[in-house]
């Protein structure tokens, strides 16, 4: 692959710092590497902040990291979508009032419909639930993508009428009360507060089915590559990327399962299953919560589309040139009007997790989440210009979002200082954004 490279570039590598070579190597992103250097920051400073104060830090223990992942998951599935919103050169406002009025939807219909038509506890009220969850969002989502894309207005109108009109909808169903309680295996989806997880060993099983797929998608890439004759990336590289990707899904499967059941719960757990309770206590570990295992698979199944189908490269093509990709007889019309469906989708995703997780519908769930979903996909390396975004950096955005709220609701920073800490972090990542095409240009 040597002979085909460029004589001029020769000189040019040559004076490469050894991490440059690094990087060009192993073809990793620095912004990527930056915020994952960030994140690393914000939880070692949390927690020393928090031995300061408190002389107790407890950022960095299994259970705020458990907790904490948890919490990320509502946000996290929404920005998946939202990044190829704002690929595409539009941006939705609606998802936070979407969950909201979906959530109620679902709420409603389990409470009054479906609970007194099937019977309360039946087995099938969760599934009917979350398909018409799933219906509401992908009908309105479609209702968005058909006015911005077939009426021609502007998707920030669109949007922030929707931001409000779904709200008002929300409230106007259930006329500001909360709809509780939800059916019980509903409220699995929302990972909380126990047994929503699927427990050690299958969380290890999963781990490892994940380090399996990670040395097999690299093998497969290096393949490809071989196959079209682009150049490869040198063996110790992709080592080095299958090993680190290993470490870390089994570095979270450990700490997954460092969190253990309160004492009590092990013990009712232990009597409702006839397990014997040993001298010094029941030891059960959580395993991976059941949201983030939504939210997991759809970065999964969102990346996917972005990378490995038709519809995704239309989106990345649509966001580089709109004029140009018309021009080459892409409808983007329907393009546009399939991603906002997809949107309405992952919001009703995100509403299961959240009623779930409250355990109650109210017509304030999802409010202010727009913003959060939108700070998360920019920070996480979206170019607001269009053409530009990662699923993978948007979900570690989510991560860092809620690092810093998780962090300084730990420290009893006042609600508005932590308001003020998050829209700060957007301004500057926009900026950062902005230096970044600047010297790529």
């Amino acid at each position: 692959m040597a002979s085909g490279m460029d004589k001029s570039a020769e000189p040019a590598m040559a004076q490469e710092s050894a991490f440059q070579r690094f990087l060009r190597a192993t073809e990793l992103d620095t912004r990527l590497l930056g915020m994952v250097g960030a994140l690393v920051l914000i939880w070692i400073g949390f927690h020393l902040a928090g031995i300061w104060r408190t002389g107790n830090g407890i950022f960095l223990s299994p259970r705020n990291l458990w907790i904490l992942l948890v919490q990320t998951s509502s946000i996290a599935v929404m920005t998946t979508g939202m990044v190829m919103i704002i690929v595409m050169r539009h941006i939705d406002l609606s998802v936070g009032s979407l969950l909201g009025v979906i959530a109620v939807i679902m709420g409603y219909a389990q409470v009054y419909v479906l609970g007194p038509w099937l019977g309360v506890g039946h087995p099938a009220i969760w599934i009917l639930t979350v398909l018409i969850g799933l219906g509401a969002g992908a009908l309105l989502g479609a209702f968005h993508g058909y006015l911005i894309a077939y009426a021609g207005i502007p998707s920030f109108i669109v949007t922030l009428g929707g931001l409000i009109v779904w709200r008002g909808a929300a409230w106007a169903v259930i006329r500001g009360e909360t709809v509780a309680p939800m059916d019980e295996r509903f409220e699995l989806l929302g990972g909380g507060p126990f047994y929503a997880s699927i427990g050690a060993t299958a969380s290890w099983v999963l781990g490892l089915i994940v380090c399996v797929l990670i040395v097999l998608a690299i093998r497969s890439g290096r393949q490809s590559r071989q196959k079209f004759n682009f150049p490869l990336r040198p063996i110790w590289a992709e080592n080095f990327l299958g090993a680190v990707g290993c470490l870390l899904t089994l570095g979270t499967v450990w700490l997954v399962n460092s969190y253990y059941f309160p004492p009590k719960l092990a013990n009712d757990y232990a009597e409702a299953n006839n397990i014997p309770i040993p001298e010094g206590g029941l030891m059960i570990p959580h395993g991976f919560a059941i949201p983030v295992l939504i939210a997991a698979a759809a970065g999964i199944i969102m990346t996917f589309v972005a990378v490995r189908t038709r519809f995704g490269r239309y989106i990345y093509a649509i966001g580089g040139n709109p004029e140009a990709a018309e021009l080459a007889g892409i409808n983007t019309r329907r393009i546009t009007l399939l991603m906002f469906s997809i949107m309405g989708i992952l919001a009703a995703v995100s509403a299961c997790i959240s009623s779930a997780r409250l355990n109650a519908a109210s017509n304030a769930l999802g409010q202010f989440d727009e913003l959060y979903v939108i700070a998360a996909t920019v920070i996480g390396g979206t170019s607001l210009a269009g053409g530009v975004g990662t699923i993978y950096g948007a979900i570690l955005g989510a991560l860092v979002m809620q690092s810093l709220q998780s962090g300084m609701t730990l420290l009893n920073f006042d609600s508005a200082y932590k308001d003020m800490a998050v829209g700060s972090v957007l301004v500057f990542a926009v900026w950062l954004d902005q230096l970044y095409r600047r010297r790529a240009n």
